[in-house]
């Protein structure tokens, strides 16, 4: 983990946080500045700055992520209607964290631009 990575430290539990699931790999906390009625982010415990540095060994927690982004979904009653799954990677893509992570939104209709 990187000292000063705030995702590190929330996952430390330095920083506090809702957890809405936790387990070996991966913490999910709602984002603290949401775009949509449902925005959760999907961290690997694992540091890592972007898919850049994922390799073959990470493939099961980058599945993993995903699969827990679709039961969160689920579980937050946004599976039915509809929702989108992010990874920003970079600084041009986005990302603010240099930490990977995944953003589940949902819960109100998304701006199609980017599909």
């Amino acid at each position: 983990m990187a000292n000063d990575c705030v995702f590190c430290k929330i996952i430390r539990k330095e920083v506090p946080t809702q957890p809405i699931h936790e387990d070996h790999d991966l913490l999910a906390f709602p984002d603290i500045s949401p775009i949509a009625p449902v925005h959760v982010l999907v961290v690997p415990k694992e540091h890592m700055v972007n898919l850049n540095e994922a390799g073959v060994k990470d493939v099961p927690v980058l599945g993993r992520m995903l699969r827990l982004a679709a039961r969160i979904a689920n579980e937050m009653g946004v599976a039915e209607t509809g929702y989108r799954v992010v990874i920003n990677n970079g600084d041009e893509g986005g990302q603010l964290v240099p930490h990977l992570h995944l953003h589940l939104i949902g819960g109100k209709a998304l701006d199609q631009k980017l599909g």
